[in-house]
């Protein structure tokens, strides 16, 4: 199971110690008013074991926390359905995946996106996706469908100039610097990162390596308005809407914009990857 569908589940065990805490009661003394073996209480609380929306029923009941039940209860269901196999997804192709994406991105007003190891999907250049996507083709074994993936990506990529939108993204310096094809491909994305830089609707960051800060790299993902986040991982991509979790993601988002460099200094970390190559 994908590391990020675990930690989501051990928050909701950590939701439910508080609650028994609250209520005064032991463990045991739960499981015991519940019907429970003790074990149960402690794997659920720990996230090792997920729980029933029965046992988030007794829970609550026998813990007289009513009132939290249909949050639990929603954010139950959204580990649940969040999780979806990549290979399942694609099965039919890269195409319909990234067609998939675009009513998302048509929707927000707001985008926030963090990318550690390269440029987000809005801001590739075509020579540059087709070689990202051509090696999740290889590497999944999926079937053909490159060119037309690549033209759905470029497609999606007119929300940049439509509508209100705005754009804020940071990137990590490795994201400059993962070769990804020949120089020719590593120049033309780089020229593209330093020619949107100029559009107002676009904000993009650059943390420093080395720099100081207060949070750690950790996968990339993008918030759209305060709705939803998507992660995506090697084996799943994840649908996150609650609320709670939104607004870690976005303190996440926060703490990495305030370890970043923009304007002069971020153009000047681009214009050194380019030179480096």
């Amino acid at each position: 199971m994908s590391g990020q569908v675990e930690q989501t589940r051990q928050g909701l065990g950590t939701r439910l110690r508080e609650i028994r805490k609250d209520a005064r009661l032991s463990g045991r003394e739960l499981a015991a008013l519940a019907g429970w073996h003790p074990s149960k209480v402690t794997r659920v609380e720990l996230g090792t074991r997920g729980p029933s929306e029965d046992d988030l029923r007794a829970w609550c009941l026998h813990c007289g926390a009513a009132d939290q039940l249909a949050d639990l209860i929603a954010t139950h269901r959204g580990i649940e359905t969040a999780y979806l196999e990549w290979r399942r997804q694609l099965r039919t192709g890269l195409r319909r995946r990234q067609e998939a994406s675009a009513p998302l991105y048509e929707q927000a007003q707001l985008l926030r996106i963090y990318q550690p190891f390269i440029p987000p999907a809005l801001l590739q250049t075509a020579d540059y996706a087709a070689r990202i996507l051509r090696r999740v083709r290889v590497f999944l074994s999926l079937p053909d469908d490159v060119e037309e993936a690549v033209a759905a990506r470029m497609d999606r990529q007119r929300v940049l100039y439509s509508g209100d939108r705005r754009f804020l993204i940071v990137l990590e310096e490795q994201a400059l610097r993962t070769s990804v094809g020949d120089r020719d491909a590593m120049a033309g994305q780089l020229d593209r990162l330093l020619a949107v830089m100029s559009m107002q609707r676009i904000s993009l960051g650059i943390i420093p390596t080395g720099a100081p800060r207060s949070i750690s790299p950790s996968e990339g993902f993008v918030i759209f308005d305060e709705a939803v986040v998507r992660v995506e991982t090697v084996t799943a991509q994840l649908t996150i809407t609650q609320p709670a979790e939104i607004a870690l993601y976005a303190r996440t988002f926060a703490e990495m914009q305030a370890a970043a460099v923009y304007g002069a200094a971020a153009r000047e970390r681009i214009v050194a990857a380019l030179a480096a190559i």
